[in-house]
């Protein structure tokens, strides 16, 4: 196995580690009675994180740079063969995911190009299941998926017109006009997205990959842009050692891959074999390889070390044959150690910094109701002790007492209902800012002044106020809510001073993550279309298209903002809630208990006796909570070894 495979199912050791190690702690929780919906909710949402986590690659490579062959060579050796077609010429002709899904069968799906006609995006028709064509695929034949994998390569000559229709010709564009034939006809993909779900070991360990095609597919179809891309955890740009760094290299690098403080990017100089020659030593090959990689690196802006030069069909080739020696000198191993040492162990840092907040929270919570439990037993024991042969008028005291104490907790229980009454209200406010219905008329109101722009400034000014909104949206949202995280820090420092507990602040939040999305995706349409003065028919056909990629990219963004925004609501009082019932609880034993031993000396020895066993299991369960916090600890300070190094853009 290569050095990716074996970092990444060590990454899939970790992760179900420690899911099970936290599914312990919930088990625990419940036997304990600890539990409550609240706690369940967050630690469901803790496990999905965990669960749903996906690692994405993404190659980019304009045609014939041996894109398909480097997947083959990296992911799919152990079948002895090509799984995804490769030859010569342009072999991926739309973009294409690998990935699976273990609730569906093994098969392609495949978008029709028909659908770009429409104003519904990639995102849009992945919910719309009737809309795409199905083939099965029968993993158990090697020949069988090659055969099958080939649709994604299938092409049709349409009209002219229909490309145009389609966003897939721009008549300013020279080199689409030279492709026209004499019958008007041109060459376009069949397909306008492919999704391969495949039982890979990687793929259901929650790998995807991304295969896409070159430019042209990259520059109309946004969703390529805004999202798919973007948010690859690595993109590998792949270029050819024959060819250097060509014209269109550097326009997808520039436009969509490289850039100041992009991470996870790593460009590939592919085919090294071609410059392989018996008639030359191997240190005068290597030099001129190097030089090559030097030439690269100079034109793209990069430091060599960022490089990383590989044959892709040697590579396949040695892994196929077992040839040690060839696998060395196709480098691909070189490569293989780089996505591994930089790549999982950075997914398994960001995974590890969710779950430590999130779990340290529960697990500070369930430590501070323990704090409440311990404090208030040895007040009942104190009581308890101080009325061995003491009259019923000194119990009868102590009773008024108690009763004082629980009178002046009900009203702070009032006071705190009253407070969640207006959390409540303020918290619609933030969703109302949030609401998708509001978005939806927006987009609506932003589609009809573009349809009715006659002129590039129209369709511009347009989008800027679209954004404008958006960016107004969020941060009357990000006020709101900090105006409700300083009104429930109010009332956890008023509870705590006035009952002795030591709580932890209330939990933050903050929309700055959605606020950044949206200027990288303000920032994308400007680097598209903010500088043009005027626009082809076909560029205004894109970018109404772009802007629909955009809307569902901003829906996807308000959804999840949604979600956290619920999640925080739910959780950020539940520490306060659970200090306040346990508190509440204390209080009726310690009633009972005094109320029990009113007049009789047997039952005060028995509940002095009951209090003490009650003690004694409060520390034992005391421990085992350490012991939790230990494990969990343990486990996600567990780290992948690798090499810590600057071999990422």
């Amino acid at each position: 196995m290569n050095s990716l495979v074996e970092k990444f199912q060590e990454y899939s050791v970790w992760r179900f580690t420690l899911t099970r190690s936290i599914e312990q702690y919930r088990r625990w929780l419940a036997d304990c009675r600890l539990s409550s919906p609240q706690t369940e909710s967050r630690i469901n949402q803790i496990l999905g994180r965990v669960a749903d986590d996906k690692l994405s690659i993404a190659f980019v490579a304009e045609f014939s740079r041996g894109k398909s062959e480097l997947i083959n060579s990296i992911f799919f050796a152990d079948y002895g063969q090509r799984i995804l077609p490769s030859s010569a010429g342009r072999t991926t002709m739309c973009p294409t995911e690998l990935l699976y899904d273990d609730s569906l069968p093994p098969s392609i799906r495949l978008l029709p190009i028909e659908t770009r006609a429409q104003d519904a995006t990639t995102a849009d028709y992945k919910s719309l299941p009737d809309e795409w064509q199905t083939i099965p695929l029968d993993t158990n034949s090697g020949e069988g998926m090659l055969e099958a994998f080939k649709q994604v390569s299938l092409v049709k000559y349409v009209p002219v017109e229909a490309a145009r229709r389609y966003g897939l010709f721009d008549e300013t564009d020279t080199d689409q006009i030279a492709a026209v034939n004499a019958e008007g006809m041109i060459e376009i993909s069949m397909w306008r997205h492919a999704i391969i779900n495949f039982p890979h070991p990687l793929l259901a360990q929650g790998l995807v990959i991304l295969d896409t095609p070159g430019l042209n597919a990259i520059g109309s179809e946004p969703e390529l842009t805004l999202n798919l891309i973007p948010n690859a955890h690595a993109v590998l740009f792949i270029l050819a050692a024959d060819t250097g760094v060509t014209k269109t290299d550097i326009e997808v690098w520039r436009n969509h891959i490289g850039g100041p403080r992009k991470k996870g990017r790593m460009v590939v100089l592919n085919k090294i074999d071609s410059m392989w020659d018996e008639l030359k030593s191997l240190e005068e090959v290597d030099a001129e390889i190097q030089k090559q990689v030097d030439s690269c690196a100079h034109i793209l802006g990069l430091e060599q070390r960022q490089m990383f030069p590989v044959s892709a069909q040697k590579g396949l080739l040695a892994k196929v044959q077992k040839d040690d020696a060839l696998l060395t000198k196709s480098r691909l191993p070189d490569l293989e150690r780089a996505l591994s040492m930089e790549l999982i162990p950075h997914k398994q840092l960001i995974v590890r910094d969710i779950v430590e907040q999130e779990i340290g929270d529960l697990l500070a919570e369930t430590e501070a109701t323990f704090e409440t439990r311990r404090t208030s037993l040895s007040k009942q024991a104190g009581e308890l002790t101080s009325l061995r042969g003491k009259n019923t008028q000194v119990v009868a005291h102590m009773m008024t007492r108690i009763r004082a104490e629980k009178n002046d907790f009900d009203k702070n229980m009032i006071q705190f209902q009253a407070m969640r009454s207006v959390f409540s209200k303020m918290s619609q406010e933030v969703f109302q800012e949030l609401g998708l219905g509001r978005l939806r008329e927006d987009v609506n109101d932003t589609r009809v002044k573009m349809e009715k722009a006659l002129l590039s400034v129209g369709l511009r000014d347009a989008m800027q106020q679209f954004f404008v909104r958006i960016n107004e949206m969020l941060s009357r949202s990000q006020v709101k809510s900090e105006e409700i995280y300083r009104m429930a820090d109010g009332m956890y420092a008023k509870m705590s001073e006035e009952n002795g507990w030591t709580l932890a602040k209330p939990m933050t939040f903050s929309l700055a993550r959605y606020q950044n999305e949206m200027k990288r995706i303000q920032g994308v349409y400007q680097e598209r279309f903010g500088l043009m003065t005027l626009l082809s028919n076909d560029q205004r056909i894109l970018t109404r298209k772009f802007f629909e990629s955009i809307a569902s990219r901003v829906k996807e963004t308000f959804e999840a903002a949604n979600r956290d925004a619920e999640a925080w609501f739910k959780a950020i009082f539940a520490p306060l809630e659970g200090q306040l019932r346990e508190h509440q609880s204390q209080l009726k034993r310690r009633i009972e208990s005094i109320k029990q031993v009113q007049g009789s000396t047997e039952t005060l020895e028995e509940r002095i006796n009951e209090v003490g066993i009650q003690q004694y299991e409060l520390d034992q369960l005391f421990k085992q909570l350490k012991e939790f916090e230990q494990n969990i600890d343990l486990t996600l300070r567990a780290a992948i070894d690798a090499e810590q190094g600057a071999l990422i853009l």
